[in-house]
């Protein structure tokens, strides 16, 4: 069985109510929630719903109402929907606790809870994002984030940039690094022998030939080229306004957008919470959900369970191909 460890997140926000809410059922994995023991009971009772805790990380529960918590204080009392900075380091150990017992195998997966990128800055803690941040400390080469969803798998390029940076990040070798991480994603992990990949262009038009850009001429078009020679099924540059139209997805497993909301905006219309976040390149298993932290929500029972409820699961999925691949 599956142990997969989970982390809330920010704990002002709606990850304690995800976890909680779904922890309410019983489950066909094991979950260890690494966060503050105290925490979770307390955001229990603001919910009105049932919760046993407690530390047996050897053997972890799967009983509804039940969950087992490697119990990593934060330095605040926690209230919903009110960010404190005096709990960054807190939520971050948890985080890297979950990198470290992945890495050394005693969880088979990581699901992670929306985390509050502001409170990381203001607390002078380097922190763009989940993706960026698992990929230093895993020592990975590179990583892709890739938002999946019924209608659609989204890759990207550029992850979390200032729109005026991604031109210059856009080289020949992340472009191509890329595309081959996600075409050996999709082939292990999606066991999809030879995947269909869409790759959109930066500019309007895809350039409109040079006139609206040259990004599409000086570097997505060779990569495309070169990768085609090698055998890749790829199409594109492609103009996004077109690209994301059933005529062009329907005949494809994954797109490559070139940055954040480029292709996440379509994705999370067709899908919105119930879209899965996952980070290929790791050498673990990492899922997350599609939305933010929604402070306005945290403790008042109305959060979509979702999205959450599809990251753990296809955690699950996804580390048991990685066990049977091994």
């Amino acid at each position: 069985m599956p142990v997969i460890a989970i982390t809330p997140g920010e704990p002002a926000g709606i990850g304690p109510d995800l976890v909680i809410q779904a922890a309410q059922e019983n489950r066909e994995a094991a979950w260890v929630v690494i966060a503050d023991k105290r925490m979770l009971a307390y955001r229990a009772r603001a919910l009105a719903l049932p919760l046993r805790l407690d530390e047996q990380i050897s053997n972890p529960s799967t009983q509804a109402t039940h969950l087992t918590v490697l119990d990593t204080p934060v330095a605040a009392p926690v209230q919903p929907g009110m960010l404190n900075v005096d709990n960054a380091a807190g939520t971050l150990r948890a985080l890297d606790l979950a990198i470290e017992g992945c890495l050394a195998h005693r969880f088979h997966g990581l699901v992670t809870g929306p985390m509050q990128k502001s409170v990381m800055m203001e607390a002078g803690i380097a922190f763009s994002g989940h993706t960026e941040y698992l990929a230093r400390k895993s020592g990975a080469p590179d990583v892709v984030m890739m938002l999946s969803s019924e209608a659609m798998r989204v890759a990207l390029a550029t992850t979390h940039l200032p729109l005026q940076s991604v031109s210059a990040e856009l080289t020949h070798e992340l472009l191509e690094r890329r595309l081959r991480i996600l075409r050996q994603a999709l082939q292990e992990q999606f066991n999809i022998a030879s995947p269909r990949l869409l790759v959109c262009g930066l500019n309007p038009h895809a350039g409109e030939s040079g006139h609206l850009g040259r990004e599409e001429i000086d570097v997505i078009e060779p990569v495309c080229r070169r990768l085609q020679e090698e055998g890749f099924d790829i199409v594109g540059p492609l103009p996004a306004d077109t690209l994301f139209t059933p005529k062009y997805l329907e005949q494809a497993d994954a797109v490559m957008s070139m940055f954040h909301d480029q292709g996440l905006p379509v994705l999370k219309y067709s899908g919105f919470g119930r879209a899965v976040n996952i980070t290929l390149g790791l050498p673990f298993v990492r899922t997350s959900v599609d939305h933010g932290t929604a402070l306005d929500l945290a403790g008042s029972g109305r959060a979509d369970v979702g999205s959450f409820n599809q990251a753990v699961a296809q955690a699950v999925v996804l580390a048991e191909a990685v066990h049977a691949r091994a």
